[in-house]
């Protein structure tokens, strides 16, 4: 046990680093907390929308197709972020939401496709967590 996971909360100082710095004030976290929704999603609610026929949105594993075919979420298209071309994306209404993944919090995969499909005019949110969280979640995958 470390030092400080021995120590309780009434032996530590009362201005910890959680703490040092004050919280914002309430109407400033909602802000905040709501602009990041509007930027992102999870794989629970990924899988809840899919499972329950409310699945409005493309999903897209922007990953190279090899991992693609190697396991990837059920439902979702494969194209790498090199191949978000507006030709390619024809196919979907202007007004189709995207939701990206890649492989999960060590990859940046998904930030850049959602950057590129922003830059060309689409509405995109990115799926924290990529494959990873998806797995640690207890959802499987497809193959092929």
């Amino acid at each position: 046990m470390t030092d400080l996971a021995a120590k309780s909360p009434s032996t530590t100082s009362p201005n910890t680093t959680v703490s040092k710095t004050p919280a914002a004030n309430a109407a400033e976290a909602a802000a905040h907390f709501a602009a990041r929704l509007s930027f992102e999603t999870d794989c629970a609610d990924v899988w809840c929308a899919m499972n329950h026929q409310q699945q409005d949105f493309v999903l897209v594993d922007v990953r190279m197709q090899t991992l693609f075919a190697a396991g990837h979420l059920p439902g979702a298209i494969n194209i790498p972020t090199r191949k978000l071309t507006p030709a390619r994306l024809a196919e979907f209404p202007d007004d189709a939401l995207f939701v990206v993944y890649c492989a999960g919090p060590h990859c940046n995969g998904s930030t850049k496709a959602a950057l590129k499909l922003a830059q060309l005019g689409r509405p995109v949110k990115e799926m924290i967590g990529g494959v990873t969280g998806w797995i640690d979640e207890g959802f499987g995958l497809a193959r092929g």
